[in-house]
């Protein structure tokens, strides 16, 4: 990764043992020219993916993150569902993306000794006579996912609920809360990983690389969320980012085998405690990335119609989501500059198609494997090419 060509005498480098490893790989590209095949932006759970499969094929990688404590990614339930709506639909590319999601959390947990995923099914408490309605429909229909619960009152000492249950399965939760740590510690212990904010005015596209300060790399690749509609490269993307909201909440009472949904999601998090994350909502209108108090007592009021057993809330999230107009993710190279890529957009279906598509996309730049048509960016080729300014 380093070119030997140092421009400092080499004596200070002995003192890097001393620092921390971010400083320690600042203090690195200080000194040398830093050369590399992919420079990653963003470590969410896109960009983790990525990095880790381009790792794992032998390519030299440098990741750039700011940390953002308010990423979606990192606040996040993590959960994968194979059904969603009000009409209980089977999500985009459900039969291949499910045990797709499973192996690779399986994998890359297990070669970072934690636990990535775990399988917890939801019990879906219909709100209305209406959604039960739709729920039994699909059952009769013979969907794969949804699923009758035989015992109607084995929840009546925990929850209220008057129109009956459903069971949604299998349903797996992606523990980010220790997976992105974990993977950020091992691209620190690697010099992978620089903790900078990205200046993408500091970026010179030449003919066949990028230059990023004393960076040189064959390709970058942007999975930086929300930040990639304000990059000149990809802004006329149809982004769509919707602001989600959550609650972490201690239920010491409410067994955590299983995932509670009615009208929201209760998701039991891994680790000591009793701490479980309570929402989501979608804005799509919004001034800032803010909490509101106006879902804290939203939820907290809901929370009190549903649980018979008492709770406390501990934390308020937010995050905005990179979520697109035809609900599809952005994977690929630019048109005009295929030494620009982007693997983002993956909006709050990210846990199941970011590991799914990272894939993709390293099988695409290393092997000329095709995208899915409907990820590919070159779909948006015409308005890809128009001139940068």
């Amino acid at each position: 990764m380093l070119n030997k060509n140092n421009r400092r005498d080499g004596e200070t480098q002995r003192n890097n043992l001393c620092v921390s490893p971010s400083l320690r790989l600042s203090l690195l590209i200080y000194f040398y020219s830093v050369i590399v095949d992919y420079l990653i932006i963003g470590q969410g759970i896109s960009g983790t993916f990525l990095s880790y499969y381009l790792n794992k094929e032998g390519k030299s990688i440098l990741v750039i993150d700011n940390a953002d404590k308010n990423s979606p990614s990192r606040i996040a339930a993590g959960i994968i569902n194979p059904v969603t709506g009000r009409r209980h639909v089977t999500v985009w590319l459900a039969d291949e993306i499910l045990p797709f999601a499973w192996d690779a959390y399986q994998q890359l947990g297990h070669e970072l000794g934690i636990t990535a995923i775990s399988h917890k099914n939801i019990i879906d408490f219909f709100p209305s006579p209406q959604m039960r309605v739709s729920f039994l429909g699909r059952i009769e229909e013979n969907d794969k996912y949804v699923h009758s619960f035989p015992e109607q009152n084995h929840f009546n000492h925990i929850f209220k609920y008057d129109f009956g249950c459903g069971e949604i399965r299998p349903v797996y939760t992606a523990h980010l809360e220790t997976l992105l740590p974990s993977w950020r510690e091992h691209l620190l212990k690697q010099n992978l990983l620089l903790e900078k904010e990205f200046d993408l005015s500091h970026l010179k596209v030449e003919e066949d690389n990028i230059r990023y300060n004393d960076i040189t790399a064959a390709k970058i690749i942007f999975c930086d969320g929300t930040s990639s509609t304000r990059n000149p490269y990809f802004s006329q993307l149809p982004f769509a980012p919707n602001k989600g909201e959550a609650l972490l909440i201690e239920i010491p009472d409410l067994p955590n085998d299983r995932i509670y949904k009615k009208g929201m999601m209760l998701s039991p998090l891994q680790g000591p405690g009793d701490l479980w994350w309570a929402g989501s909502n979608y804005a799509w209108e919004f001034d800032n990335a803010d909490p509101t108090p106006a879902f804290r007592e939203q939820t907290s009021l809901l929370l009190k119609e549903w649980l018979k057993i008492p709770f406390k809330i501990k934390e308020h999230f937010c995050g905005i989501r990179p979520a697109t107009l035809e609900r599809r993710p952005f994977v690929g190279l630019h048109p005009n500059y295929p030494s620009i890529g982007i693997l983002n957009g993956m909006g709050a279906k990210g846990c199941s198609l970011a590991p799914f598509f990272s894939r993709q996309l390293v099988d695409h730049l290393l092997f000329q494997k095709p995208l899915y048509a409907e990820a590919d960016i070159h779909r948006f080729r015409k308005i890809l090419s128009r001139s940068i300014s």
